[in-house]
Formats: structure tokens, sequence, C-alpha cells
């Protein structure tokens, strides 16, 4: 028996906005520790009997950010599958299960969120192995996690005739959507419903024959772009015309609550989050004896039961309660903790008036580092660039803009037209519009420099790419 754990890594996270973006969801955060939510889902693997390497699923623009968040972790996947567009969990799950296939015919998929925070995570080895060997009888097998609120940010599960009363293991007898307050009370005072975590043990083979008789439209598609899709370094993109045809639906809705093979194992102390708001992270983070989450350079007086993280600068509170404040480089949000699940009516707002504070921070990654804006006029602008050693930007050049360039860290191998050049510490370059060019790291330390542009028109749209080592040229 094979063990091929899947993480899926296609969620936007915009109620933790302003640290969660659309560009930077929260899943490549260090929210709780000193590793991302990403890389603590594939470390908590480890001890469990059987495991192979993951095989990852998310989307085009973040494929470079999940490969060297494993790599920085000497986590090395099987598979990062690049979805061309999003299309839940069904679709992510049933090419996850081809690609196991191939491997292994007897595979069985441990699917989780890339997302989630699992505290006992000793707990969690011991439920994944058990539930390995219910799964391997043909059983799909979805986690409950045994409620200690009547929260209505959940959806849940109810519990059907018991198989193992001692195990916690029960058939399913339904699904159900997020309840108000009145109906998560009862389901917590029945005992027999459990919040639904979104995680799931299936074999692969059980799984395909069970999407094939109740969603043949998904199975079809992702067979399509599995068998049209290419290999880009160490990805595997899905075709796209294949997949965006795929239906949109969750592995819940087109097999879980149809098929006759559903079974729920109910989770005991895990210590299981979505991390779905920033109440929900503050329910979970280390307190003072005030019940206070201070995170960064924070100062307060008289407050109480408030988490206040401070990314950038100093933050001081002073004679509140209950409240929510997150400091970042370019916003800052201030809620109380029973409205955080509001923070997504923020973003949507940003997003239609367009304001990219809803999709990018100040600081932006690229797979060759990462660029900060600094300052912004009418017709310029600054930022700091860290380029990573051994990379480089694409060659390219801009209709609109001029660039100089302001070496204060490391040795820049620059390409300025016709001419090759090499910067260090204190040194410069200007680049004219028009001029094609490349900026590389040849060093083993990170290159920094300042970046000033000018023109009429600064966006990042102005660029043609003529070669690119990561695959974006025009």
């Amino acid at each position: 028996m094979n063990i091929y754990p899947v993480i899926l890594c296609g969620g936007s996270g915009t109620r933790l906005w302003p640290m969660s973006r659309g560009g930077y969801p929260k899943q490549y955060l260090q929210l709780v520790g000193n590793h991302t939510l990403l890389q603590q889902t594939a470390l908590r693997l480890n001890g469990i009997k059987n495991v192979r390497q993951p095989i990852v699923v998310t989307n085009a623009e973040q494929r470079f950010l999940v490969a060297q968040q494993l790599s920085d972790i000497a986590v090395i996947p099987s598979s990062i599958v690049l979805e061309p567009v999003g299309r839940n969990t069904a679709p992510a799950t049933a090419v996850a299960s081809l690609l196991a296939t191939e491997i292994s015919p007897d595979s069985i998929l441990l699917v989780l969120p890339a997302d989630h925070i699992i505290r006992n995570e000793q707990i969690f080895v011991e439920l994944a192995t058990a539930a390995a060997e219910i799964a391997k009888d043909g059983h799909l097998i979805t986690f409950g996690i045994r409620p200690t609120e009547p929260h209505t940010g959940y959806g849940y599960i109810r519990c059907g005739k018991s198989l193992n009363p001692e195990d916690g293991v029960y058939l399913v007898e339904d699904f159900v959507e997020k309840p108000d307050s009145a109906t998560a009370s009862r389901f917590l005072k029945d005992g027999s419903h459990l919040w639904n975590s979104g995680m799931f043990m299936l074999r692969a083979s059980t799984y395909l024959d069970e999407l094939r008789y109740h969603a043949p439209a998904v199975l079809d598609q992702c067979e399509a772009a599995l068998t049209k899709s290419t290999r880009d370094l160490d990805f595997i993109r899905l075709d796209r015309a294949a997949f965006e045809t795929t239906p949109n639906v969750s592995i819940d809705y087109a097999v879980m609550e149809k098929t006759e093979r559903a079974v729920v194992v109910a989770a005991t102390d895990l210590g299981w989050s979505d991390v779905g708001s920033w109440d929900a992270l503050a329910a979970v983070a280390p307190v003072d004896p005030n019940e206070n989450s201070l995170i960064g350079d924070v100062l307060i007086e008289e407050v109480n039961s408030t988490y206040i993280r401070a990314e950038h600068r100093m933050v001081a509170a002073i004679g509140v309660d209950n409240l929510i404040i997150i400091e970042t480089a370019d916003a800052v949000l201030v809620a109380t903790k029973d409205k955080s699940q509001d923070v997504k009516k923020v973003v949507a707002r940003l997003a239609a008036s367009g304001r990219q504070e809803s999709i990018t921070h100040r600081k932006v990654f690229r797979p060759w580092g990462s660029y900060e804006g600094i300052d912004r006029g009418d017709r310029f602008q600054v930022k700091r660039i860290i380029v990573n050693p051994n990379s480089s930007l694409s060659l390219q050049m801009h209709h609109h803009r001029a660039e100089h360039w302001i070496v204060v860290r490391g040795t820049a191998k620059v390409f300025n037209g016709d001419k090759e050049m090499l910067l260090s510490e204190n040194q410069s370059t200007y680049i004219p519009i028009g001029a094609t060019h490349r900026l590389e790291n040849p060093g083993k330390i990170p290159l920094e420099l300042i970046e000033v542009q000018s023109g009429s028109y600064l966006g990042e749209d102005d660029i043609v790419r003529f070669e690119d080592h990561y695959g974006r040229a025009s």
C-alpha cells in the first residue's frame, strides 16, 4: 500500500487580508510557527507509514513559490500540477488520482488543503494511518472534526450508522451547508454532527470509478487535460482547453454526497482549524495573561482579548478589547473579532475599484527573487530588487520607461543593448527606453539593488520578454 498525499494549494484566503492576497494567499504565509501553512502541511506527513512524496496541485502563477517553499524544507514532490483555471477539489483530486495510479495501481490518496492548521500532529499521523487501512477496502473517507462550539463558518457532516464505535467511524448520512446560529447550536447539542474538514483518504482507483459513475464529465475532461498536458521544468501544465470545460465542483458534491462508499472518521483533540478568519487564527495563537496575541513590535496599555500583528512598523494600542489589528507595509486592518468574517467584503470593494491591494503586496515575489515598491510619483517609481544567487530576470525591453540600477549589495551581471558589464556595490548603470537588457546574479549571495524607473507609463505590463528561464517569454 502506497499513500500519496495530495496537497491542494488553490485557496485565495481573502478573509485574512491584508496579509493574505490574491497573488500571495494564506498558505504561503508564516501565520503560526516558523513555517508557512504549506510547509506545515508537508512536514506533518512525516511518520505516516508507507507515505510517498506528495502530489501538489496549484496554479501557474504560484508555481515557483510552491517549489521554493518545499525546497526550503527538503521536500521533493512527486509532481507539481498546474491548473490553468481553478475548478475546485473534485477535478484536482481526479488529476492526482490519475497520476498516482500510473505509478502504483493500488495507491491511496490523502487529500489535504494546504492552508489548515493542525496543532496535535501526532494524533493526525495516527488518524491518517488508521484511515488508510479503512480506505484500502474501498471506502471513501472524509475526516470530521468534533465541534467545540456552534460554529456557523463550517459545513457539517451528519453521522449515520456506526461501523466502529471505538474508533469513531461512521457511514455518512448527509452533508450540511454552513448553518445559522440556532441550527449550529442544535448540531453541537445532538452530538451526531461533525465539522467538515475538507480532508479525505481514498483509494485512487475507487475514487475514479465513483467519479466515472456519478460525475463522468469531470473525469473525461481531466483525462483529456492530463493526456494533452506539457512538461515545463518540474511542472505538469494541464491543457487549458480541456480543463476549462471541466465542471467546477467539490469532492463532496461530485461524489461523497452520492456514493454509498462514503465514511466519516471523527477526529477529537486534533487542534484543527481552517484559519478561515482572523478570529479563527486568534483562537489558535499563543496569548498573554490578558488573552492578547501580540506579534511584532507592539506596545499596549489596558488591552484585552485582542490580536495585534505588526509586520513593518510599531503598533500601539490603548484601552481596547476584542479587536483584530493587522499592520502591513501598505494597509492596516482594524476590526472587532465578531466581524472578522466580513473582511472579504472589503476585499471585494478593493477589487471592484481596481485597487491592487486586493491582489499584491508592496513586496512581490518572482521566480528569480522579489521586488518592493519604495516610492512613486507621477512619472517615476523606486523599487528595491532582490535577485537570488545564480538567478536572472528575462531578456526584455520597455516601450515607455527608462531605468537606473544602483547596486547596494552583491554583484550584478548586466546586459544593456550590445554591452555586457559587471557591477559591484555602489556602482550603477542606465537602461534607456527601448533598450534590450537583462539582469543576472552570478554570485553566491543575494543581489540587492535600487531601481529608479522614469517615463510616461510605469505599469508592470510594459514589458516585452525575448528570452526567459521560467517560461514567460512573449
